[in-house]
């Protein structure tokens, strides 16, 4: 099964390289879950996530030339749509939040059992209504895994405002987090 999948995604890269529409066509349907769940997590609602998406994927086309097929094409994807978010975050205004250098707290294991007890859609949504600054800093960090060095230079800001965001983020996220826990119970 992970051949013929394989094989199959093979195929449509090679169509795209050649141009053909449909194979564009099928690749956007076969990897349209998976690039807008990446695009909904940098942004604050599915419309912006689906302007990613199209950015990102008219980014696939017009770079499809340059994919390695030694490599899987969902990593490529991948980092495709997280660098289409940033860029989407950079041209957004900065100065709408206003950001502090503080130390960074991280979350206790009270405030990871809250998150285990939430369902995807809900943390989601969390995440979605985080400023965008946080809401960025917070994915890559997080959830894509990079390092505060990368993600200062990916955005053009200071480490210290890497690490700060990311705390406010979960800062937020905790309080969030406690006001479902109330709720709940």
């Amino acid at each position: 099964m992970k051949e013929s999948s394989e094989a199959y995604v093979a195929g449509l890269v090679e169509g795209c390289r050649k141009g053909q529409r449909a194979s564009q066509k099928k690749l956007y349907q076969h990897f349209y879950g998976f690039a807008m769940s990446i695009c909904l997590r940098y942004t604050s609602d599915s419309d912006e996530a689906q302007e990613i998406l199209n950015d990102g994927f008219m980014k696939v086309f017009t770079k499809i030339h340059t994919y390695q097929a030694e490599r899987p094409f969902i990593f490529w994807l991948r980092r495709i749509m997280i660098n289409t978010s940033i860029d989407y975050y950079r041209k957004k205004p900065k100065d709408v939040y206003s950001i502090e250098i503080e130390e960074v707290r991280s979350i206790s294991s009270s405030e990871a059992d809250a998150i285990s007890e939430i369902n995807e859609q809900d943390l989601l949504k969390l995440v979605q209504d985080l400023p965008p600054s946080y809401r960025t800093v917070f994915n890559l960090y997080v959830m894509d895994g990079f390092k505060h060095e990368e993600i200062a230079q990916k955005l053009g800001i200071h480490v210290g405002t890497s690490k700060s965001n990311l705390a406010k983020a979960r800062k937020h996220l905790q309080k969030k987090l406690e006001i479902l826990e109330k709720i709940k119970q």
